[in-house]
């Protein structure tokens, strides 16, 4: 593992508790608590404007890499300015991540795969050193999805995922269970924001759910999300005849 926790000191002058997004209760919850990161492969579930998003880019950030995504080591990725938590929060490291924290920017590895920007950054980069050789325009998205993450997760560093499920059909889900159940296992450490129930069941990894609560420790059976999921595709009916009318 390279980062086994973060936090937001309070002392910054930066840090306004009753500002977005330190107002949403799992940002506010690192802030005074910190967050516990304990496995390498780690998983934040919640609703939409739970806070997951917001804390993988803020880890994103804090580690040097671009809040709209991409790898390690590109050189305009800190030159934009940070977002509020990203130019906040503090990375508990490793001995592992503190060395790769001072090797310098071109010998950090890791990336930072965000679903809605995805494709408008690979556009820009594809087919330059250091990328992938494929024109992603001749693929589907999911297929482009795949390439990215088969060519830019393939040594151990950190990376980061917000919502990579968006464009994935089943069975692409789980070729990529298998490929962060591969990082690792290979020394990496993976830290995804999710929806999906089929990432979240990846052997090994530590889930932490976000919502009004803040955010905790769990264990898959046990989200909300698997709960709904369950109901929902045993009797369609029971969730819809609220929404539709007959």
């Amino acid at each position: 593992m390279l980062v086994q926790g973060v936090d937001i000191p309070e002392e910054l002058p930066s840090v306004d508790p009753g500002q977005w997004p330190y107002t949403v209760p799992a940002v506010h919850q690192t802030l005074t608590d910190g967050l516990e990161l304990r496995r390498p492969i780690t998983f934040l579930v919640g609703e939409n404007g739970s806070g997951k998003s917001t804390i993988v880019e803020g880890i994103a950030e804090a580690y040097g890499l671009d809040a709209r995504g991409g790898r390690a080591g590109r050189k305009y990725a800190n030159d934009r300015p940070k977002t509020p938590l990203g130019e906040s929060l503090r990375l508990d490291l490793t001995v592992a991540g503190a060395r790769q924290m001072q090797a310098g920017r071109r010998h950090k590895n890791g990336y930072f795969l965000r679903a809605e920007t995805t494709f408008g950054f690979a556009e820009a980069v594809s087919g330059m050193h250091g990328y992938w050789e494929e024109n992603l325009a001749e693929h589907s998205h999911g297929e482009g999805f795949l390439i990215i993450l088969n060519a830019m997760f393939d040594k151990p560093g950190l990376y980061l995922m917000d919502e990579p499920e968006a464009a994935l059909s089943f069975m692409s889900c789980l070729r990529l269970v298998n490929l962060i159940h591969e990082l690792g296992e290979s020394g990496s450490q993976i830290i995804c924001a999710t929806h999906s129930p089929i990432l979240a069941a990846t052997p090994g990894a530590d889930i932490i759910e976000v919502g009004d609560h803040g955010a905790r420790h769990t264990t898959w059976d046990r989200l909300e999300l698997v709960d709904h999921w369950r109901r929902y595709l045993a009797n369609p009916d029971k969730y819809l005849r609220h929404l539709i009318e007959e």
